[in-house]
């Protein structure tokens, strides 16, 4: 069995299983998600700046923590109720409905949200109104809703960083260059490009963790389809190469890390027995490492290392393979 050498990066957050802390207000979640959700400001319009608390945002693991059907033992999060909510609320004696619907208003919600098209019972919107807990309505369903807002939140609060180099969709792969400076990373993601990739970003590559097993990279809107060559400048690849040659953002599948011949870490292997991935984000990616030196093909040998990640991905291990030929081979060897 093929071992796995990790590699960790230095910053502790990329070790973190929660989300970032960030701010977002009744009013922001409101008008980015109005497109899809269709949905009315009913109650506590008086309080649009009403916040996610900042310890439930700390200590969630996904967006998946903040946002779900009503649930008494899960407060500080969207709390959403269709019908089936809406029937037990108010299908009991005033007194038990009004009780119920107090327990909605003591989980203090960032914001309570009508689907299914159901019609909020007077006394909640009420309690809405005294509490100043925002009331949206929507008519659709409480299920579609729940993973719009879940989408949306995850992508807001996710765990994010930096990382210097060229992000590239190699053959569907989402595939990071990296190396230290003037190894011709970006004359690398230039001929990539002009082999039909698609350059997702250059120079900065801005990446964040969507879920826990995925890393999502994509341009800072002031870099977006540009490449700086050394001699030439920045290049507009949109404009050179068309509209297929860019990409607005890929998952994170393969990291390429280019060495110099004399400075390589003296732990590289020449036939590498296993294979070597990096943490980023608390995520492990693949990482391939590849010598650079005068004569050699880069893109030949970037294009070969992500054709060869895609057939492990498969489940398919050549040097495994070549493994198995070795020991029937000397059996055989040992026979005679």
């Amino acid at each position: 069995m093929a071992c796995v050498r990790h590699e960790s990066v230095a910053s502790p957050a990329f070790a973190s299983s929660h989300l970032k802390a960030a701010t977002l207000s009744a009013d922001s979640l409101f008008e980015a998600n109005t497109s899809l959700l269709k949905w009315q400001w009913l109650a506590g319009q008086s309080n649009p700046e009403r916040r996610f608390d900042d310890a439930a945002v700390e200590g969630a693991s996904s967006g998946a923590d903040l946002v779900g059907y009503l649930n008494y033992i899960h407060p500080y999060r969207v709390q959403i109720l269709g019908w089936r909510e809406v029937h037990y609320l108010v299908h009991a004696d005033e007194a038990d409905s009004a009780r119920r619907i107090r327990r909605v208003v003591g989980l203090e919600p960032p914001a309570l949200v009508m689907a299914d098209g159901a019609k909020p019972p007077d006394t909640l919107i009420e309690a809405c109104e005294q509490a100043r807990i925002p009331l949206f309505t929507t008519a659709e369903p409480a299920a579609f809703v729940i993973d719009v807002l879940r989408a949306y939140l995850s992508k807001l609060f996710a765990n994010r960083t930096t990382l210097h180099g060229v992000f590239m969709d190699i053959l569907g792969l989402g595939v990071l260059i990296t190396g230290e400076s003037g190894l011709g990373k970006s004359e690398l993601g230039l001929e990539l490009v002009s082999r039909g990739h698609g350059l997702v970003a250059d120079d900065c590559v801005e990446l964040l963790r969507v879920s826990q097993t995925a890393i999502e990279g994509h341009c800072p809107k002031l870099l977006q389809n540009l490449l700086e060559v050394r001699g030439i400048g920045i290049l507009d690849i949109k404009t050179i190469f068309g509209e297929t040659a860019v990409r607005r953002k890929l998952r994170l599948r393969l990291i390429v890390h280019l060495v110099r011949r004399d400075t390589q870490d003296q732990d590289f292997e020449r036939l590498p027995t296993g294979y070597v991935r990096q943490d980023v984000l608390g995520v492990a990616i693949r990482k391939v490492l590849i010598p650079v030196e005068a004569g050699r093909n880069l893109a030949v040998l970037v294009e070969a290392a992500v054709r060869n990640t895609i057939l492990q991905l498969r489940g398919i291990d050549t040097f495994k393979e070549f493994q198995d030929r070795q020991r029937v081979a000397m059996l055989e060897n040992s026979d005679d």
